[in-house]
């Protein structure tokens, strides 16, 4: 894990909000303007098929963002339009995607809500 990928899986958990104490996975979907992380949300997972939406605030956590977004888009780039962050707590496994152009891929709406939270919960068999 490179230390930007460490750092911005910590700052998303250190700055979790509405996360039970026990939950073993998470899945959060990051929105960008053009210049900046302005949205954050997801879900943590836990035992018994425990799901809960989770947040953060996009200002507490923009400098870890920037740091890792700044190794794939240098100055001057587009920033994606969304990045989704997956972390398996117990292995460490990590994966993050990034969404250049449809910024409703991972879209949260009350019609998806009990599918998309599977979609997006961490597989790394």
């Amino acid at each position: 894990m490179t230390d930007s990928a460490a750092g911005l899986i910590r700052t998303l958990i250190e700055n979790l909000k509405e996360a039970p104490d026990e939950w073993t996975s998470l899945s959060m979907v990051l929105g960008f303007d053009h210049e900046k992380v302005n949205s954050v949300g997801g879900f943590v997972y836990g035992a018994e098929d425990v799901v809960t939406s989770v947040t953060a605030s996009p200002y507490d956590i923009r400098p870890a963002v920037k740091a890792f977004t700044d190794e794939r888009y240098p100055d001057g780039t587009p920033l994606p339009v969304s990045m989704l962050v997956q972390f398996d707590s117990p292995t460490g496994n990590y994966e993050v995607t990034f969404e250049d152009t449809d910024s409703s891929r991972w879209q949260v709406t009350p019609a998806n809500f009990k599918t998309i939270r599977e979609v997006l919960r961490p597989n790394f068999a």
